[in-house]
């Protein structure tokens, strides 16, 4: 029966197409009409999978290579299409001159293919003789002759050494000279016929395609996942990804809450990184300006550094190198200041003129007064040596859109500006001129904003501004932090590296 060539060692061809395979039989299916092959060889090369299986229409030619053992031996003439179940397979057995058959015994291997023996160590062997079998011995020669001249197979066979044979093998007698050993090697190594070397050269190309790259792996990730190890070069985690300003090391947990002021805050923000800003009432704020004042953080110093933080964040919104550059100089942006009579606005003259220190079109809007502000006074003096220009009128201000609009009208405290005729003039050029806004320091009332902010600089600690104020960005005007602390606030810096950093609703 078929199940009687289970553990056969045979050369399976398939083609051109599909090579040649050799193995050892592990399934005969005669219903489905196929073949099984365990650690199959494919042109001489060990399989990737431990097992293949072939359909009979596949088969091009079968040939046996080694028969189990004594308890198979048994005829080669039983091996019919009937028995192994594959049409067009079987044994062809011819008679021997002495009526007996013999079987050489092949060496086996499980990390190579199985050893043909050379022609010429055939010569030199002593054949086992079984006189149960039928196959003749000329049927033998011609069957080890064509195994050996194959395609691939001789190749990578020819030049094994005895020392890798199976101890059934019987290896040719040599001699007990030291030469004799080194000749008798190299023999079975370099002793071929040139005419026997195939002309063919190797398909590296066909062979390279029969290996499944994603096959292996997705077999490797399974062990991995199945036994719990991790192969070397192909970790089952991922490793973490850090930013360029982020730290691989964290030598204590980070506290998120390092502002705390002394009332409850109506309204808190956070940063990009996580820590939180609570705001602060407008009577706080005040208090916390005046006693760093009487530290000696005088107003002419207050509104220098909040010139200067809004002037970066200014040329950061109109494009920053990108826009303001050498190559650049027919896109010299314009910007439009409107600035009311009072602090506020002078801190929008000194943002103003260091705009025009960077080669920014300023247009500074501020009504006529008897009577001006002595830090109003002194910004002006200072912006009328820069090439920015100075309009008390609406009428002077440009009719096409600007790049950006500075907004400095509003103030805590005086709200009968509202009133005023060129007050409710300029909100409604600024509505109409479409330009996106930036309002310095906000008042907390959004009926006191007559212009819709995009964004809001708040300076120090943040006002519970609502949404009209826009994104709320914070600046650093160099507040001490023990002026924080006599005021009763809980103080550390939050802004890192930058002195304009984003707040975020929580």
């Amino acid at each position: 029966m078929a199940t009687d060539w289970l553990g056969s060692i045979v050369s399976i061809n398939c083609g051109e197409s599909l090579g040649v395979y050799q193995g050892r039989v592990s399934a005969v299916d005669q219903v489905s009409q196929t073949i099984s092959l365990t650690r199959p060889f494919h042109n001489g090369v060990k399989c990737l999978v431990p097992e293949v299986t072939f359909r009979a229409g596949d088969i091009t030619e079968l040939k046996i290579l080694e028969i189990p053992g004594p308890r198979d031996s048994r005829q080669c003439g039983d091996l019919q299409q009937t028995e192994m179940g594959i049409p067009g397979v079987g044994c062809q057995v011819g008679p021997s001159q002495n009526g007996t058959g013999k079987v050489l015994k092949k060496p086996i291997s499980s990390s190579a293919p199985q050893n043909i023996p050379r022609r010429t160590d055939m010569k030199n062997q002593d054949i086992i003789i079984s006189p149960q079998q039928q196959c003749s011995k000329s049927y033998m020669d011609r069957h080890v002759e064509t195994l050996t001249q194959s395609k691939g197979f001789r190749r990578r066979h020819n030049s094994w050494s005895s020392s890798s044979r199976h101890p059934n093998q019987v290896t040719p007698k040599k001699s007990g000279l030291k030469n004799g050993q080194m000749k008798s090697k190299d023999d079975e190594c370099f002793g071929d016929d040139i005419d026997e070397i195939p002309d063919t050269d190797f398909d590296f190309e066909g062979n390279l395609a029969l290996f499944d790259k994603a096959a292996v792996f997705e077999e490797i990730e399974t062990y991995e996942r199945r036994s719990g190890t991790r192969s070397r070069g192909t970790p089952n985690e991922k490793p973490a990804r850090y930013r360029h300003d982020e730290n691989i090391l964290e030598s204590e947990p980070i506290v998120y809450r390092r502002i705390v002021v002394p009332q409850n805050a109506n309204k808190e923000f956070c940063t990009d990184s996580g820590l939180v800003v609570p705001s602060v009432s407008y009577e706080l704020h005040k208090k916390l300006l005046s006693v760093a004042e009487k530290h000696g953080l005088t107003l002419e110093r207050r509104l220098e550094m909040t010139g200067v933080c809004a002037s970066q964040m200014a040329l950061s919104l109109l494009g920053g190198p990108n826009r303001l550059n050498p190559k650049n100089v027919h896109q010299r942006p314009t910007v439009a200041l409107l600035c009311g009579p009072h602090v506020k606005g002078a801190q929008g003259i000194s943002c103003g003129r260091h705009l025009s220190n960077h080669d920014v079109h300023v247009i500074l809007f501020l009504p006529n007064f008897v009577k001006m502000l002595e830090s109003i006074t002194n910004e002006l003096n200072l912006f009328s040596k820069t090439q920015g220009q100075q309009v008390s009128s609406v009428k002077d201000l440009p009719d096409t859109p600007v790049d950006l609009v500075i907004n400095c009208l509003d103030c805590h405290e005086n709200a009968f500006l509202r009133d005023q005729p060129w007050y409710k003039a300029v909100v409604d050029w600024a509505n109409q001129n479409r330009a996106p806004v930036l309002s310095i320091d906000p008042p907390i009332n959004e009926m006191e904003q007559g212009i819709d902010a995009k964004w809001s600089l708040a300076l120090g600690l943040p006002l519970p501004l609502g949404e009209r104020a826009g994104r709320v960005y914070l600046c650093d005007i160099g507040i001490p932090q023990k002026v924080f602390q006599e005021v009763g606030i809980n103080y550390h810096s939050p802004f890192g590296c930058k002195f304009v950093i984003p707040l975020h609703s929580t």
